[in-house]
């Protein structure tokens, strides 16, 4: 097969591509999100303590990222398009499971599989995109698609508020069913199969990968209920760490890796992902936070703790389009690293000003902050993952990206999760307090440390020099033994 081979493209092929990769990716980046503000009314309803909680939102962003890698290569080896359909399917008849959940184990089951199906569309999303859009107007598709993901992170904390407080919780997972079902025929009709190299599947590798990180971040959400010298949570943390370093050791001498780790020889892909982990890992440890400290502290209900985050996740939309413009003058680099020191420098503000009566206008700064942060990173972001490798290998590298914001996400979630209970907890206000304070602390020093990561990626010239060595290397890595 040859790479990125299009077949029969309907007419209007990009802007249908856009339409319905853009949306897709809207309802997998939605449910990364959209419980956080419904979580109190889920706990009321279910029952559940705080690492149940964690697995209702984990349970998803792990199964996501763990499979995302392995989606991107199914998609290459038997069809984007065909791939692409399967996952919407799965995604959408499991949000109808969670919906009609009727326990708290069932409900986390059910997002478990949904993470799943997201992680077969979600990465085909920018693969199918590529294909489809001529190479004149990528960057530009590739900002309305990031502004439509970062219009998924706004509206998910005031989506399942509003929907949480006004019909019940359950609609946050409805919503995805007649969108779903809209895409599947639109998919089918309208956008163009391709396909990637046609390498082998790489099952030890996605065995490897997919165990360290379920061991790992297993062990972070067990670890403040059970206690972490407990056998599970050391077993999760130690054989999780060690399969990790397998599927590293293992990468590096397969003949068909799932992640060649030869791509982060590159500083441009180095230093993009990294930025990513990281950054996803302070954002979304602290939006499970301050969403359950505005209602359970503050006393807002799901539709005014959503509508008072809007600052912060609504930023995004007015942001991207001036991130674009910027970063196609100046590069990518130093809009991205700006973004990054303005969300830490939002955290770290908030948490100065957190209290057990916080006024909302204390912590407005904090919130608009950091919202022209994640602005600036979400716009040049996509693009920047997409040139750092080779044509044939954009598949592999959206799927690493998007695996690597999910790890992120995942761990930021349990990491900060861990440190809200050692320092704090749910008994008072001010227990609440004395634990989001050192957690937002640390989200600011994870997030200053993706910016620090963004400033590796190299300018334009270098980039482009780094490029050109790249297109005149060899693919194949070489053979183990």
């Amino acid at each position: 097969m040859s790479q990125q081979t299009a077949q029969h493209a309907p007419r209007g092929g990009a802007v249908w591509a856009l339409v319905i990769t853009s949306v897709a990716g809207f309802m997998a980046s939605l449910d990364n999100l959209v419980v956080t503000t419904a979580l109190p009314s889920i706990r009321e309803d279910l029952g559940g303590a705080l690492d149940d909680l964690e697995w209702t939102v984990s349970a998803y962003t792990l199964t996501f990222a763990v499979l995302l890698m392995f989606g991107a290569a199914l998609g290459d080896r038997f069809g984007r398009r065909r791939l692409f359909i399967v996952g919407l399917a799965i995604f959408t008849g499991a949000s109808a499971a969670a919906a009609v959940a009727p326990g708290i184990d069932s409900l986390i089951a059910a997002r478990a599989v949904q993470g799943v199906g997201a992680a077969i569309m979600m990465p085909l999303t920018l693969t199918l995109l590529t294909a489809a859009v001529p190479a004149a107007r990528r960057g530009m598709a590739y900002g309305i698609w990031g502004a439509v993901n970062g219009l998924a992170v706004a509206s998910g904390p005031l989506i399942g508020g509003s929907l949480t407080e006004h019909i019940s919780w359950q609609w946050i997972f409805w919503l995805n069913v007649p969108l779903g079902l809209a895409l599947l025929p639109l998919a089918r009709l309208r956008l163009a199969e391709s396909h990637g190299t046609g390498s082998p599947l790489d099952v030890p590798g996605t065995l490897l990968a997919s165990g360290g990180l379920f061991g790992i971040v297993y062990g972070l959400v067990r670890g403040p209920a059970d206690g972490w010298t407990a056998p599970l949570v050391l077993t999760g943390l130690f054989a999780g760490s060690a399969l990790l370093i397998g599927f590293i050791l293992y990468s590096a001498r397969a003949k068909n890796p799932m992640l060649p780790m030869r791509l982060f020889r590159s500083r441009a892909f180095s230093g993009i992902n990294a930025a990513s982990l990281l950054m996803f890992l302070g954002m979304f440890g602290s939006i499970f936070l301050l969403s359950q400290y505005m209602q359970g502290v503050l006393g807002y209900s799901p539709t005014e703790a959503g509508l008072r985050m809007l600052p912060w996740t609504g930023m995004p939309m007015l942001v991207a389009p001036v991130a674009g413009i910027l970063s196609d003058r100046i590069g990518g680099r130093p809009v991205v690293a700006t973004g990054l020191f303005l969300q830490a420098i939002g955290l770290g503000y908030m948490a100065s000003v957190v209290t057990a009566d916080a006024s909302y206008g204390v912590q407005l700064p904090a919130l608009i902050i950091s919202g022209v942060g994640m602005g600036l990173y979400f716009a040049p972001a996509a693009n920047l993952v997409m040139s750092s490798v080779r044509h044939s290998e954009q598949g592999i590298a959206s799927g690493a990206n998007n695996a690597l914001r999910e790890v992120g996400g995942a761990l930021g979630i349990a990491i900060m999760a861990s440190i809200f209970s050692a320092q704090g907890g749910y008994e008072t206000a001010q227990t609440f307090v004395d634990g989001l304070r050192p957690a937002l602390v640390t989200g600011s020093a994870v997030v200053a440390l993706a910016g620090v990561a963004a400033l590796l990626i190299p300018t334009r010239h270098a980039a482009r020099a780094e490029e050109e060595e790249q297109e005149s290397a060899p693919v194949l890595e070489p053979a183990a033994g």
